[in-house]
């Protein structure tokens, strides 16, 4: 059984990943490379334990100890456990994965750019994990999927995509992947075009709420397509369009 230690503040030792540290300070909480992210509420947890994430500490009301977070303690017996007014786990950061380790065997790819709130990173991992995208990969000026909010929102699927940093649209092109930008310009193509679909391997590339994509990544991809709207709808939410693409994109070609 773990060790339940009755708490009265976030302020006491051992306490510090679940109040006091910024999400910059956690993801460098242990060393550069295995920092700490917090997963929240026993639903999101489950999904981190059940991918092989390892807890380092819970936090956690007295009624669910014996509740509907039992299994989990029962799950992380050498952990300490805390009460408190939520329920949350730190937990730690695996290494990032090689680019092509993480889409050898993929068809359908999602490339996140330059999006950093956190509310829409989550979402378009949830929509991701959902439409059958079997990768993210996230420009560095994107937000941190394992920030708590994004981990949220994402109810865990952060933990189900391989997803792995994109330093090069090239690298992703020597792969044998055909880009495709999400983007409103006189050469956009409709969504439902048939050649999108015949394509053996796609990326997806959605860019950041406002300003969409640079464009210079528009011009450097294989395809620029619109979404078909009606009532003068010119654009979506980045989540949302994210969404749509990847239900009509998904599918590959027999």
């Amino acid at each position: 059984m773990s060790s339940i230690k009755e708490i009265s503040s976030l302020n006491e030792p051992g306490l510090e990943v679940f109040g006091q540290l910024t999400e910059a300070q956690l993801r460098n909480a242990l060393d550069p490379e295995k920092g700490i992210f917090i997963a929240e509420s026993p639903k999101v947890i489950r999904v981190a334990l059940d991918a092989g994430y390892e807890p380092l500490s819970l936090l956690c009301e007295r009624k669910h100890i014996t509740g509907d977070a039992a299994d989990i303690i029962a799950r992380c017996s050498d952990i300490p456990v805390f009460t408190g007014d939520r329920v949350l786990c730190a937990m730690r950061r695996p290494q990032a994965r090689p680019l092509q380790e993480v889409i050898r065997d993929a068809r359908r790819v999602v490339v996140i750019d330059g999006v950093v709130d956190t509310t829409n990173i989550g979402a378009i991992f949830r929509s991701a994990a959902a439409l059958g995208i079997e990768a993210v990969l996230l420009t560095r000026n994107s937000c941190d999927p394992w920030n708590r909010r994004a981990v949220r929102v994402s109810m865990g699927s952060v933990f189900l995509v391989p997803w792995t940093w994109l330093d090069s649209y090239a690298d992703l092109k020597a792969l044998g992947f055909k880009t495709v930008a999400m983007a409103l310009t006189d050469k956009s193509i409709s969504l439902d075009d048939p050649v999108l679909k015949a394509e053996a391997r796609l990326a997806i590339v959605m860019g950041t709420e406002g300003d969409g994509l640079p464009k210079e990544t528009i011009s450097s991809t294989d395809y620029v397509v619109r979404i078909p709207m009606a009532h003068g709808v010119d654009s979506l939410n980045v989540a949302a369009a994210a969404a749509v693409a990847f239900w009509e994109l998904g599918k590959c070609p027999e």
